[in-house]
């Protein structure tokens, strides 16, 4: 049993002590990886390991908790105990984190009205049953209770989303009456209102920010916030599909911002070790544009995607050892090793819309989003039959995202994305219509939004209706394709045809598992599967150009990909000993 107080300074039974800590998410790290990933944190220099906890990876279907393999928050503490880390842990409902909806099931999409990260009490009934059977797990692993975690934060960055008080009144209290007696937090960035608007009573603040350190915890200062700590050090960035080239920041500026944070407080260096957005869990941002995040979270850390030491690791350990003595900490931990397995061989191929054809569809008088229709994630096919039109002149989806590809016969019309949605698209030359014509619309979610007010418009598909050559469109058939539905579609023979979307079943073999990359020159847009995992999404236009295959994914001897190709193309499957993030 143990103490952690927050009084002029942070106290560990009684006696001063600078946290310093790193951000690893264990949702993004393959379980067998925790290890080494936390010794590598250790060795490093800190003290402390940070996790969010996302409510969507635990309760992704209404009532059905999933607390096992990569979900088991409770394993991941108990490692990080057992190397002698503390724990800080950050279970709001909401995360941001760059992942899916920021960590919010979209399930809560389905209900009309409801508003999100606010006391409205439809929501807050979610959240507490969730509440339910999460902080009963964390409860024991406090350190009045003999676990290592020492702080848990109430909910993130909410200064800069809300100022409902109730609402934080209401986290904070369904904390405490669950067990929670261990030092209650909020962070917030340090800017306008926004370490104002998410303070509440008997939670102590923290700040979240890259560089400034003097100037941000002055204004720290000046709300009566002490000690100082940072409670998100945005030591990198992340990439989203589209933006150039891989977010890079320079390792000894880091360092020296991390420096300056260290001399006058308490740090959590976000990232240490970003991890991989696996399956369909990448997050989104959506400003002037939608801007949705590439699959890997490599957030130019000081490990890299697959847990590699960079020159930034190097230098952040030359700055603990100002504050920490480290000779304890000299720990040899081997590199995992990487291969190249050469070029997958492909199995068979199939039209992804045929075998959707095969599925049982959905049937209603207007389309309806994948929320409605108890999808969360992936494509939904709508379609129709086009019985008085003699022509295609124009067509709009009403309340539609992220991106439509629309088919007539099979044929692929147009392609519409993000802003190209909000409006009616006019074919420069009307196509021709044969009566009872068939037209075929494919969405696909990109990944929720993760941040701002547009949390609460987030539904994907089409939200209300078809509008063609400017009328309402009637009798729709809807077929969903998330992770399962994907994975029953695996062709054992056949070829689908160039400029169609796909889905390819491909084998290489292994001879011993190690760490490899996946690329795909060649083909255009899609998903990947391996031996059944949901590894992520792949996309041409990069900066990501190859996809992060851990070796606890692989197994000696035959090893099955499965590739969701939605542009018709298509190229070669190559296993790398590399990564290239652009």
């Amino acid at each position: 049993m143990g103490t952690f107080e927050i009084r002029d300074d942070f106290y560990l039974n009684g006696e001063k002590i600078k946290i310093i800590s790193g951000s690893i998410h264990y949702f993004r790290v393959v379980p067998e990886y925790w290890r080494d990933r936390l010794l590598k944190l250790k060795a490093m220099g800190c003290n402390t390991v940070e996790t969010y906890i996302a409510w969507n990876v635990h309760e992704r279907r209404k009532g059905e908790f999933d607390f096992s393999g990569i979900c088991d928050v409770e394993r991941f503490v108990a490692m990080a105990q057992e190397l002698g880390l503390y724990v800080i842990l950050r279970p709001a409902p909401y995360i941001c984190a760059e992942w899916e909806f920021g960590g919010l099931p979209a399930w809560l999409l389905k209900e009309d009205g409801i508003r999100l990260r606010c006391s409205d009490p439809r929501y807050m009934a979610h959240v507490l049953s969730y509440y339910d059977e999460l902080i009963p797990r964390l409860a024991p692993l406090q350190i009045t209770r003999g676990g290592p975690v020492i702080m848990m934060q109430v909910e993130n960055e909410y200064g800069s989303y809300c100022e409902d008080k109730v609402y934080l009144a209401q986290l904070r209290d369904a904390l405490i009456a669950r067990g929670i007696e261990i030092p209650l937090v909020t962070s917030d960035g340090p800017w306008g209102d926004m370490l104002c608007c998410g303070e509440i009573d008997g939670v102590f603040r923290t700040g979240n920010f890259g560089s400034k350190a003097e100037e941000h915890f002055a204004k720290m200062d000046t709300l009566g916030i002490n000690p100082k700590m940072c409670m998100e050090f945005w030591c990198g960035w992340f990439d989203h599909w589209g933006c150039g080239k891989h977010s890079t920041t320079s390792a000894e500026t880091a360092a020296h911002e991390f420096d300056e944070i260290l001399k006058r407080g308490h740090a959590n260096i976000y990232m240490f070790h970003g991890g991989t957005n696996f399956g369909f869990m990448n997050g989104a941002n959506d400003y002037e544009a939608l801007a949705p995040d590439v699959t890997s979270y490599d957030y130019d850390s000081p490990l890299t995607e697959d847990g590699r030491t960079t020159e930034k690791y190097e230098l952040f350990r030359q700055v603990i050892a100002k504050y920490r003595d480290l000779t304890a900490e000299k720990i040899d931990i081997p590199e995992i090793p990487r291969r190249a397995y050469g070029k997958a061989q492909r199995v068979a191929s199939a039209p992804l819309l045929g075998l959707a054809a095969g599925k049982e569809p959905v049937c209603a008088l207007h389309p309806m989003s994948m929320e409605r229709l108890d999808q969360h994630y992936g494509y939904t096919l709508y379609r129709t039959k086009l019985v008085y039109e003699t022509s295609l002149a124009a067509i709009q989806l009403i309340d539609a995202g992220d991106r439509a590809q629309i088919f007539l016969d099979g044929k692929h019309l147009v392609t519409l994305y993000d802003r190209e949605l909000l409006g009616e698209y006019v074919f420069e030359t009307p196509v021709p219509v044969t009566k009872g014509a068939t037209l075929e619309i494919l969405v696909e979610n990109m990944g929720r939004v993760n941040y701002s007010y547009k949390l609460e418009r987030q539904r994907k598909g089409i939200d209300h209706a078809v509008v063609i050559n400017r009328h309402l469109h009637p009798c729709w058939e809807m077929v969903t394709m998330d992770e399962e539905t994907l994975l029953s579609f695996a062709p054992a023979e056949g070829e689908a045809r160039e400029g169609e979307p796909s889905i390819g079943s491909y084998v290489f073999d292994v001879d011993a598992a190690a760490d490899t990359f996946l690329e795909l020159p060649g083909f255009g847009k899609g998903f990947v599967f391996i031996n059944g995992f949901a590894l992520g999404r792949f996309w041409e236009i990069g900066p990501q150009k190859r996809l992060y295959i851990p070796a606890p994914l692989l197994r000696e001897g035959k090893n099955d990909l499965l590739i969701i190709e939605t542009e018709g193309k298509t190229g070669e499957v190559v296993l790398c000993d590399e990564p290239e993030l652009g």
